[in-house]
């Protein structure tokens, strides 16, 4: 898959930065020629196999296949891409409303009627999703933006750990945000770490673990006790 080659700011004039990540920036942008407002994600490339700084260009590749085969009201837009010595430019639908969680948040509460709306979009840009065999792999609150200020539409952005699957193909790989992985993978890792029965697991299951934060530090310390041992 071929990037344009040609200078980003001859097309776009960059403005302020509203997103960021490990790798990647992402600035408000706006076409010179339209006047149309965008999204440009700095995706920082990782410049040699042994380096651990910046995004391996199959991750790259592989983020912007999977946005080119996606077209639907609650996923976020492909507009363009261009690469330089050091990033790739990903120039996407301006998401500009906010994150679902901080919606709801202010409102402490919303009808069930307004839960139904959002939940619906979820799940129809999910649909369409695996429809074409494709697994977002870090779905969170963060993740769920809202198109603009004044609008309930729902959009599905960040696909950097997203994957295109064979039918019929298992595939066994730890991704995601650790606060949102389920616990089932948790326990596989203090499984495989330390050898641990499943009964032995099964006791840790049970326990009460009332926030995500809680259940990361209880295994860091089961990992830590079992290597003690």
């Amino acid at each position: 898959m071929e990037f344009k080659q040609e200078t980003f700011e001859d097309d776009y004039e960059a403005g302020d930065q509203i997103g960021s990540g490990q790798f990647a920036v992402v600035r408000k942008c706006r076409h010179r020629e339209s006047g149309v407002e965008y999204a440009a994600k700095f995706i920082r490339k990782r410049r040699t196999k042994a380096s651990r700084r910046g995004v391996p260009p199959e991750g790259i590749q592989r983020e912007v296949a999977v946005l080119m085969h996606l077209n639907h009201s609650n996923i976020v837009k492909l507009h363009d891409v261009y690469e330089n010595k050091t990033d790739v430019i990903v120039v996407l639908e301006l998401v500009s409303g906010g994150e679902l969680f901080l919606y709801l948040a202010e409102r402490e509460k919303v009808s069930e009627a307004e839960a139904v709306v959002f939940l619906r979009q979820i799940l129809e840009g999910v649909c369409e999703m695996h429809e074409k065999n494709i697994a977002h792999l870090d779905l969170k609150p963060e993740n769920l933006m809202l198109l603009d200020s004044n609008s309930t539409r729902l959009k599905i952005i960040d696909f950097g750990l997203s994957r295109k699957f064979v039918s019929g193909e298992e595939v066994k790989e730890m991704m995601g945000t650790p606060e949102f992985v389920e616990s089932e993978p948790l326990f596989m890792i203090a499984s495989i770490i330390l050898g641990y029965s499943q009964r032995k697991l099964n006791k840790w299951r049970l326990a009460d673990i009332p926030t995500s934060a809680s259940r990361i530090s209880s295994l860091s310390l089961l990992i830590d006790a079992g290597r003690r041992h």
